[in-house]
C-alpha cells in the first residue's frame, strides 16, 4: 500500500483535549465479560491525505463491498479510490461530466459494488454512475438543492432531503412501455405530514398540502421504515413505507436532532444532535437505552461498525470520537485536521474514513481539502 501524502497533523494545530470519561459500566456489558477483544485504537494513527484545492472535501462513503472508497467536494467531479493498493490523490479514478458545480454528497447502492450516485446543492442534480464507465448512466434535475441521500435496502428506492428540508423520493423501475428501467422522482402530492410546522413553511399552508419536511432520512434494515430528523425538532419521527405513516415519535435532543444511524444488528437507532450528546434507543420499546456524553460540540455525523459494536462521533471538533455501544465508554479520540462534516466505517473492517477541510489561520497557509483514514492496516 502506498504511503499518504502527509502522515501526522502540523504541529501548530490545535490540541486535542481528552474526552470526559463517565461512570463504569455494569461488568456483563464489558468486552471481557462477553468475550469480545476490541482493538486497540490508542495504537493507530491517522492517515491523512491532503489536496491542493481550497475547497473542502464535503462527504466521503465505502462501496458494500468496502473495495471502492468514494469522496465529493472539489472540482465538480467524484473521486473513487481502491485503497487496498493506493490512496494518492493522482491514484483515484475521476468521474467528471455529470455536474456543471460543487458536489456535495456521494451514495453507494448496496447491492451492487459499482453502482454509485451524487448530488449537488447549487446544480440541483442527483447523478447515477457505474463505475466501470467514465459516463453517467443518469441524470435527473431536481426543483429543490439536494443535500442528503439514502438508498433503500434492496438498492430501488432513494430517499433525498433539501436544503429547505423537504423530504423527496426517487424510485427505480419503468414507466409504460419504456424499454429499460430508470430513476425518477416519485409524486409526493398529498402526503401528509403531521409534524408541528417549522419557519420553511409558507403562511396559510393546509396540513394536506405542507411537505414532508426532514433534514436527515435514512431506511430501517427492512426497507419498510424510515427514520426522519430534523435540525429544528427535538425528536425522531419513525414513519411505515411507502404510505409515510408516522409510528414512533420519540424525545431526543434540546437543540435539534442533526445525525441518526442505524445498528447493523437491528437493536440500536443513533441520534446526535446540537447538545453535543449521542442517545442509543432500543428499538424493541424506543426506550433511550444510554446517552453517550463524550463529545464536547454539536454532532455532525454517525457510523456504526460492522459488527455493531462501536460508533464513529463526527463533530464540530477536530477529532473523531470512537464509543462502545455496548457501555457508551469513550475508547479513543481520533485527531483530525479539522472538523469532519462525515464519518463512516468499512463496511467489514475496523476502519473508518472522514474528511473536511484545514482550519483558516491567520498569517498561515491556505486552507486544503483533507481525506482521512483510521484503524489496523491503515
Amino acid at each position: 500500500m502506498s504511503l499518504p501524502t502527509a502522515a501526522t497533523n502540523s504541529k501548530d494545530e490545535d490540541e486535542i483535549p481528552p474526552p470526559e470519561r463517565p461512570p463504569s459500566p455494569p461488568l456483563h456489558t464489558t468486552f471481557a465479560a462477553r468475550g469480545l477483544h476490541a482493538p486497540t485504537f490508542s495504537a493507530f494513527r491517522p492517515r491523512d491525505i491532503r489536496f491542493s484545492s481550497q475547497q473542502a472535501m464535503t462527504h466521503i462513503a465505502w462501496s458494500c463491498d468496502g473495495k471502492k472508497l468514494g469522496a465529493v467536494g472539489i472540482d465538480k467531479i467524484a473521486r473513487v479510490w481502491q485503497p487496498e493498493k493506493s490512496m494518492e490523490p493522482r491514484s483515484a479514478t475521476t468521474f467528471p461530466g455529470g455536474h456543471i458545480d460543487d458536489v456535495d454528497y456521494i451514495a453507494w447502492n448496496p447491492t451492487h459494488p459499482e453502482l454509485f450516485c451524487t448530488s449537488s446543492q447549487k446544480d440541483r442534480r442527483i447523478v447515477f454512475w457505474d463505475g466501470r464507465q467514465s459516463r453517467h448512466v443518469q441524470q435527473i434535475q431536481l426543483k429543490l438543492a439536494p443535500v442528503q441521500l439514502n438508498y433503500s435496502p434492496d438498492g430501488k428506492t432513494i430517499l433525498y432531503t433539501t436544503t429547505t428540508k423537504v423530504l423527496g423520493v426517487l424510485t427505480f423501475g419503468r414507466e409504460g412501455e419504456e424499454a429499460k428501467d430508470s430513476w425518477r422522482v416519485a409524486d409526493m402530492t398529498g402526503v401528509r405530514d403531521s409534524s408541528p410546522p417549522h419557519e420553511n413553511t409558507p403562511p396559510n399552508t393546509s396540513t394536506m398540502q405542507k411537505p414532508m419536511v426532514a433534514s436527515t432520512a435514512t431506511f430501517n434494515h427492512a426497507g419498510d421504515g424510515i427514520v426522519l430528523t430534523h435540525q429544528s425538532e427535538h425528536t425522531i419521527r419513525i414513519l411505515d413505507y411507502p404510505d409515510l405513516a408516522i409510528v414512533h415519535n420519540t424525545p431526543a435532543h434540546v437543540g435539534g436532532c442533526m445525525a441518526a444511524a442505524l445498528d447493523p444488528r437491528g437493536r440500536y437507532l443513533a441520534s446526535g444532535g446540537n447538545d453535543s450528546i449521542v442517545n442509543l434507543f432500543d428499538l424493541s420499546d424506543w426506550i433511550c437505552a444510554r446517552t453517550i456524553t463524550a463529545c464536547d460540540n454539536a454532532i455532525n455525523a454517525l457510523s456504526f461498525s460492522h459488527d455493531g459494536e462501536f460508533i464513529a462521533i463526527a463533530s464540530a471538533g477536530n477529532y473523531i470520537d470512537i464509543c462502545a455501544v455496548e457501555t457508551g465508554m469513550p475508547l479513543h479520540r481520533v485527531p483530525a485536521l479539522g472538523p469532519s462534516p462525515t464519518v463512516s466505517w468499512h463496511p467489514s473492517k475496523h476502519v473508518i474514513a472522514y474528511c473536511g477541510q484545514t482550519k483558516i489561520r491567520e498569517g498561515g497557509p491556505p486552507p486544503v481539502a483533507w481525506i482521512s483514514l483510521f484503524g489496523p492496516g491503515m
